[in-house]
């Protein structure tokens, strides 16, 4: 079950990431009219923050995640 989660989890966390990105080439900047009606809108910051905070927050937390299992590694006994 554990195996099951933790794919699933993974195939989440790869969508947000992936939507995170590529909501930059999706937005049309020059027609506020295109994102205004989007969730976090009417401002483009709030469309940002909406579509491309939870990838952000899932590579700051495995960056984190990874940077202490190495840490722990190097660390004597």
């Amino acid at each position: 079950m554990r195996i099951v989660g933790l794919a699933v989890a993974g195939l989440v966390a790869a969508f947000l990431v992936g939507r995170g990105i590529a909501e930059f080439w999706v937005v049309d900047y020059a027609s506020p009219a295109s994102y205004q009606h989007s969730w976090g809108g009417p401002s483009l910051a709030g469309v940002f923050a909406v579509h491309t905070g939870p990838g952000l927050i899932i590579v700051i937390m495995t960056a984190v995640w990874l940077y202490r299992r190495v840490q722990r590694r190097r660390s004597p006994g």
